[in-house]
């Protein structure tokens, strides 16, 4: 019911305050950014008949990824000029229009009116200095202009608003002029549209004119991402969860009838309708499941309000909470479900005779498995244990439904035993790269500072003498590999403007021994290449072989992309190029830190003491590497994925013990044939787990493919979720090591479900049993 309610719930409202910004600001499928040297603005304007194309919107001048300080007018002090990080600036006719395409929202404050004004998303400025001042600090002269607002797009076309007289300034100062297009198409619901259709609008310019394109996709996937990465294994547990729960209903009640037969006849002879006697078993179902229902809604409900904050608080909109109808039609389905499952077997009971009722016999009826109980006897083995094979053969029925048990909980266990290491590889993958390293090295006036404090290009942030500290770090004894690297300050051109900005890596040495993992393509190796981050290609729609612009403090420099790599543990947006790179375009390679491996037999702490001497002279200080940073997402999934497993493994023993135990009392009377003939307490434990040993092995065998296509059908979808293609590391996770444990998982589950009824079929004595019949 928690699973059901929750994946619901997401679904529903994760979706809706994106939707709904959209549609009521007629919001743009595409924004497309043109070079303005080459594209007119008329031809810019003629992409609006492109094939599939709507609607359109512009061109409107736009200034993409101009480097921003915090003024220090701001009144928090601490805040007051700090890196502001890149924004895309733009102007509008009328930036307050309630007509047209892409309507700007205001959530704080008023547009700008003046030149000296600009209104920028509160998400790109810190919320504490609003009234304060944003400075271009890429830009000759600094220009500065006061934040009169907040607001934006709701696909993220920009990330600041300023009037034409005051784009006018940015340009004036040498900001790099380019023009937008804002499209929609007749098809946008998939990737593969928006691709379809920005191909469409290059066609339609002049060659190279395209610099970039911001899909509403991307700005959904920005700001619903994260909790829809939730759904699918939620979705998938919500199933198993459902079918076990009809199956454990129809085993409890089932097996309620069998052993209240005696009990039904004597209600019959009382005067009993038949509708009475299903009603009484139907509730005997409807009063814990109601119980159950309302406790899984009310936990659904509070797991949620963590997960949608995050996706709300991304659009301005009011923390949201699953919809009443959901915590409503769910339980009634529910129950809808139980009442059904339960009604089948008290109806059954409800026309049973009186007369039968009161004189059937408990053992099985004649003949029953006696094929079967011939056959096991021939085999080498133990008596107790051939009558224990023999015995699901009696009531073929209830095995069929012991087995179904079995096999949910092996699906389940597959499943969850594929997500869970599928995750554990995830987070190790995601947390190596630029975070693997037996020491690091930082500059001296970093030590003790918070990671991040200043940003990359603000003044206070330090940085290190590169060659110098690489060639201390090469005399020192015991390094066996080191590299350096640092966020360079630059941006890329094309990249969302929405999110966090994109950001460029530059690195010197040899990082290989990091383990960091391409998806595709190389690493760089020669001059003008990079490597970009998968989450970065796939919301531009980059390519290996395609050429990027990134720049920094307004000089730009192209580089080619010749791989695609999966994480470097330094954000979503990232590109990575040696050092070299940029010092032979003019450029500043920024090396904040050194990642050093030490020798397998080199004390850490000697180490540092050797380096300290080296280094110092250096502005360079040793620092202990703390990898413990880990995914809160992740994590919670694995968290959610262990109690889901283990309680549908539970319930699924739970539906072997039941019917096990049901078979038991029925052929009690046997038991104490059995006993009185010499049947030792173990034998007897033996023989009833040999009777469900058959069972879980086929419902084993079943039951792990079910669960690893469960798995395969589940982490993908996860994974795109947040804009990531997964790495074989992540999603071949199934070894032999894994599966093998998995097969016998259904004996494991089955025996479990038996051990109870197993010790009282064992401690029953023999006189007891005989008197039974």
């Amino acid at each position: 019911m928690t699973s059901s309610v929750l994946s619901l719930g997401l679904l529903t409202v994760v979706q809706a305050p994106f939707e709904h910004a959209f549609s009521a600001r007629n919001g743009a499928h595409l924004a497309v950014q043109f070079n303005g040297s080459k594209v007119t603005a008329a031809q810019a304007a003629a992409t609006a008949h492109a094939a599939g194309v709507t609607e359109a919107s512009g061109p409107y001048p736009i200034a993409a990824a101009l480097n921003t300080t915090v003024g220090t007018d701001c009144p928090k002090k601490d805040v007051a000029g700090r890196d502001n990080g890149p924004i895309t600036v733009t102007t509008r006719p009328d930036l307050g229009s309630t007509s047209g395409m892409d309507q700007l929202a205001l959530t704080q404050g008023r547009w700008p009116t003046g030149p000296g004004e600009i209104a920028l998303p509160w998400q790109h400025y810190a919320t504490v200095c609003f009234g304060g001042s944003v400075v271009f600090s890429s830009l000759p002269g600094k220009p500065s202009f006061k934040v009169v607002g907040f607001g934006g797009s709701v696909t993220s076309s920009a990330t600041a608003f300023a009037t034409a007289d005051g784009f006018a300034r940015l340009t004036a100062a040498g900001a790099k002029s380019g023009k937008q297009m804002l499209y929609r198409f007749a098809k946008a619901g998939t990737d593969a549209d928006i691709a379809t259709g920005k191909q469409a609008v290059a066609a339609a310019a002049p060659a190279g004119a395209v610099e970039g394109g911001q899909s509403y996709l991307t700005a959904e996937q920005q700001a619903t991402g994260n909790a829809k990465a939730y759904v699918p294994f939620l979705i998938a547990f919500g199933i198993l969860g459902l079918f076990m729960s009809v199956l454990i209903i129809s085993i409890v009640v089932s097996g309620a009838v069998a052993s209240g037969t005696r009990r039904i006849g004597i209600l019959k002879s009382l005067g009993f309708t038949p509708a009475q006697v299903a009603r009484a078993y139907t509730a005997q179902a409807m009063i814990p499941a109601t119980f159950g229902v309302v406790l899984g809604t009310v936990v659904g409900n509070l797991l949620a309000v963590p997960i949608l904050d995050g996706a709300t608080k991304q659009l301005g909109a009011a923390s949201a909470t699953i919809p009443l109808w959901v915590s409503a039609v769910v339980p009634l389905g529910a129950l809808l479900i139980v009442g059904v499952t339960a009604s089948i077997p008290a109806l059954r009971a409800g026309r049973m005779p009186t007369v039968r009722a009161l004189v059937v016999g408990r053992a099985p009826r004649a003949g029953g498995g006696r094929t079967a109980q011939r056959l096991a006897s021939r085999l080498p083995l133990p008596r107790a244990m051939s009558l224990g094979l023999a015995q699901p053969f009696a009531r073929p029925a209830r095995t069929v439904l012991v087995g179904v048990a079995v096999l949910f909980g092996v699906v389940s266990a597959t499943f969850a035993v594929g997500l869970g290491t599928g995750f554990n590889r995830y987070l190790d993958t995601s947390t190596s790269g630029f975070n693997v390293a037996s020491e690091i090295v930082i500059p001296t006036a970093a030590v003790g500072v918070p990671w991040n404090r200043y940003g990359p290009n603000d003044p206070r942030n330090p940085h290190l003498d590169a060659a110098k500290v690489a060639a201390a770090l090469a005399k020192t004894p015991g390094t066996k590999a080191a590299f350096g690297w640092g966020d360079s300050g630059a941006t890329m051109v094309s990249a969302p403007p929405g999110g966090e900005p994109a950001r460029v890596f530059t690195i010197t040495g040899d990082f290989s021994w990091t383990n960091m993992e391409l998806l595709s393509g190389r690493w760089y190796s020669a001059p003008g290449e990079a490597v970009v981050g998968d989450k970065l290609a796939s919301a531009v729609g980059i390519h290996v072989g395609d050429n990027v612009t990134v720049m920094q403090q307004n000089k730009h420099l192209s580089l080619q992309v010749v791989g695609i790599n999966f994480d470097t543990n330094q954000g979503d947006y990232t590109v990575m190029t040696d050092a070299a790179t940029f010092t032979a375009a003019g450029l500043t390679p920024h090396i904040d830190q050194f990642n050093v491996e030490l020798a397998s037999n080199v004390n850490g702490s000697d180490w540092s003491t050797s380096a300290a001497a080296a280094l110092s002279p250096l502005n360079a200080s040793v620092e202990s590497n703390n990898d413990g940073t880990k995914n809160i997402v992740v994590i919670t999934m694995g968290v959610l994925v262990a109690t889901f497993t283990l309680m549908l493994i539970a319930v699924a023993a739970l539906g072997v013990l039941s019917m096990v135990m049901q078979d038991t009392r029925e052929r009690v009377h046997d038991l104490g044939i059995f006993k009185a003939l010499g049947m030792t307490p173990r034998q007897t434990v033996a023989m009833v787990l040999t009777s469900v040993t058959l069972t879980g092995l086929i419902a084993g065998l079943i039951g792990v493919p079910i669960g690893v296509a469960v798995e395969k059908a589940t982490l993908a979808p996860m994974g795109n979720a947040i804009g990531r293609h997964l790495p074989p590391s992540v999603s071949h996770v199934y070894t032999a090591g894994l599966l093998i444990p998995l097969l016998a998982g259904g004996i494991v589950i089955a025996l479990l479900g038996a051990l109870l009824p197993a010790g009282w079929a064992a401690r029953t004595r023999t006189a007891t049993a005989l008197r039974t019949e």
